[in-house]
């Protein structure tokens, strides 16, 4: 595979994320918007309130991250044409992004020395993915996504596993797919600790150790990570550290 980005050139979309999603009125969006339809904020591909978005009250916007897969539906799928003209293209959004998502994570995977084994998997499985992502509109709407991610996420799991195996704490308890929010986890020792799908919503986690921790699919929102050390921490996204307090 190329060297495929895996981050948001909005410059190269057509509005995509501010046409395609729904919206709720919430601490995270303005307004309701029902799906399909475009943000009144949205001039023609442009957000207008894009440097400002936070203090308009769509911080939900701030922290979405679509992993490049506007770009790629709007100039390779669609060759360059609007949602206004090919309105298929809105439903290709929350695939090509999730599958985009598995991609960024498997690249990340292959970064790890500790998962040398697996490197061979996880370059065919990335392949697999960037193949599918690329595949036509018809054949991407048609793809079971829930089964495919149940495909490639023990390799992934695997991966991680191995990078954290001689780092974990002692006694280390597994906190995958946890409810933790609000929880009061200030200093804890979280050292290699599986966080893998956690709700960490307004969790203090103020000077915690979370050295080599495993961050996929955790919900950081609120989370106050100040003085937190996530050196080496696993599948941590730029998007997760925007809804955390840092």
């Amino acid at each position: 595979m190329g060297e495929r980005v895996l981050e948001a050139d909005c410059a190269s979309c057509a509005g995509l994320c501010c046409v395609a999603p729904a919206f709720a009125k919430t601490s995270d969006f303005a307004i309701d918007k029902a799906p399909g339809r475009p943000c009144p904020n949205l001039d023609g591909t442009t957000c207008t309130i894009h440097d400002r978005l936070d203090a308009k009250g769509f911080h939900g916007c701030v922290v979405f991250d679509c992993f490049g897969a506007g770009q790629r539906i709007t100039q390779e799928t669609f060759g360059g044409r609007s949602w206004r003209e090919a309105p298929d293209m809105l439903a290709l959004l929350p695939i090509v992004r999730q599958l985009h998502e598995l991609m960024w994570l498997l690249t990340e995977a292959l970064k790890l020395d500790e998962a040398a084994e697996l490197h061979p998997m996880l370059r065919d499985a990335r392949e697999e993915t960037d193949r599918l992502a690329g595949g036509a509109a018809a054949a991407v709407k048609r793809l079971d996504l829930d089964a495919y991610r149940r495909k490639i996420n023990p390799l992934l799991q695997q991966a991680s596993e191995l990078a954290r195996a001689k780092a974990r704490a002692k006694g280390q308890k597994d906190h995958r797919g946890a409810n933790l929010i609000g929880r009061r986890m200030r200093g804890a020792d979280l050292r290699a600790a599986s966080l893998r799908g956690a709700l960490l919503i307004g969790a203090d986690l103020r000077g915690a150790d979370l050295r080599r921790a495993d961050f996929t699919g955790a919900d950081l929102r609120g989370a106050d990570l100040r003085g937190a050390d996530l050196t080496g921490a696993l599948f941590l996204t730029e998007a997760q550290l925007r809804a955390a307090v840092v």
